[in-house]
């Protein structure tokens, strides 16, 4: 007994001397990896909590404090949402934290990439501290939750538009034929994948002997939507190019099939509903990591994108200062000159902030429920026509980044 004891706590500070070590060994190249490992450890915690902590809830006076106890599924609501306020807090507070800072030299430089164990604390002591705050304080939240997701949905769809338009312009400007060529090639592809999957949904959301209308002007209106992009980007006077057209076609192909796959698994024009029912631990575990892959792409790549969220004394955003020093003196005289920093660190935590309310609407079903006894992902009429609106959204966004030139000739875009 004694010595099964003493090789427990021998595993234990091991266990903790490991941990220490981990987190000293974060720099300032890693940190945004670490705050992408912690934001996942929140949404693990968040689907763990989920499945688990009902019955617990149920037994604390202050969260069940009504007359008739709800079912189990405000439970787990309730447990996903304040998980998620914790973790909205955390970065809340860090983004108001690095607020305006433009420098290495600035102190709390070493705050948003040192500090881990203090972090890591607080983080837990934040979450846990969400369970004893009242129920109205989460039903607030639930209800901001709605709007801060369509943000982030909204900034995941900018983010892409600046993406692809990046990406032809920079094939384009190396101005030789095998890019050109390259660019053709991707972008057929692409059409080849749109009209492809296009295909597929027609025969797993419209099964014939069903009426199936909503499904079909869905599907419809994307094939719609993929000519619509390709006429406007091929128009002289637009001067576009095939390849955002594509992409962006396949992309809201992509969210068309999202939101009807979200439809609820009894509805009889859901296709893939047959094989919902007996849907696996290994299958559950990858729709959440996909989600929180998703989820945490969008955060870094908004949080680093040279574009969006260049400070202003970053390099991306311009600088007078020459690219050599002309002498020695000069040089000596750079050393002391402060690096300015490469990313917005308050706006890299506040996308974190705004995708925790993301994440924990896809847990609950954007909180109408948890989808069926709490297995299910993203699933329901909200997620359909979440998905279905975004998709739209980036339709018009693409193509107002076309027409707008034309309409504002003399502002810059």
């Amino acid at each position: 007994m004694w010595a099964a004891s003493c090789l427990a706590s021998c595993c234990a500070a091991c266990a903790c001397e490991a941990c220490r070590t981990a987190v000293g060994s974060i720099g300032r190249r890693s940190a945004r990896i670490a705050y992408c490992g912690l934001f996942a450890l929140s949404l693990l915690a968040s689907w763990v909590l989920r499945e688990v902590a009902a019955p617990l809830l149920q037994s604390i006076p202050w969260i069940n404090h009504f007359h008739k106890t709800p079912d189990r599924e405000w439970f787990e609501t309730d447990a996903v949402l304040r998980v998620s306020l914790g973790n909205f807090l955390f970065f809340t507070i860090l983004a108001a934290i690095m607020a305006g800072i433009k420098d290495q030299k600035d102190p709390r430089d070493k705050v948003h990439h040192g500090g881990w164990m203090a972090k890591i604390f607080c983080w837990v002591v934040i979450v846990f501290l969400m369970f004893f705050v009242p129920n109205g304080v989460v039903s607030f939240y639930e209800s901001i939750s709605k709007f801060g997701s369509g943000l982030f949905l909204l900034v995941q769809v900018v983010l892409l538009l600046d993406f692809v338009h990046g990406w032809n312009e920079n094939w384009v400007a190396k101005d030789e034929q095998f890019w050109y060529m390259a660019l053709l090639v991707v972008s057929v592809v692409c059409y080849i994948g749109s009209f492809a999957f296009s295909g597929l949904l027609f025969h797993w959301f419209t099964p014939s002997g069903q009426d199936c209308g909503l499904n079909m002007f869905f599907i419809v209106s994307t094939l719609i939507l993929v000519f619509v992009f390709a006429i406007v980007a091929l128009h002289p006077k637009v001067n576009g190019s095939l390849l955002p057209a594509s992409v962006i076609g396949l992309y809201c192909t992509y969210l068309c099939y999202s939101g009807l796959s979200s439809e609820p698994r009894d509805y009889e024009c859901n296709g893939l509903h047959n094989h919902s029912k007996a849907m696996s631990t290994g299958s559950l575990t990858l729709g959440l990591c996909t989600t929180i892959l998703s989820v945490v792409y969008s955060a870094v790549r908004a949080g680093s994108s040279a574009t969006v969220l260049s400070a202003p004394d970053s390099p991306h955003a311009g600088s007078d200062k020459p690219l050599l020093p002309f002498s020695k003196a000069d040089e000596e005289e750079t050393k002391d000159v402060p690096k300015p920093v490469t990313y917005s660190y308050s706006f890299f935590h506040l996308i974190f902030s705004l995708a925790s309310m993301y994440s924990a609407m896809l847990l609950t079903g954007w909180s109408t429920s948890v989808g069926e006894s709490g297995k299910l992902v993203d699933v329901g009429w909200p997620s359909v026509w979440v998905r279905i609106a975004t998709q739209w959204a980036t339709a018009g966004l693409f193509i107002w980044s076309l027409v707008a030139p034309l309409l504002f000739p003399d502002r810059e875009f």
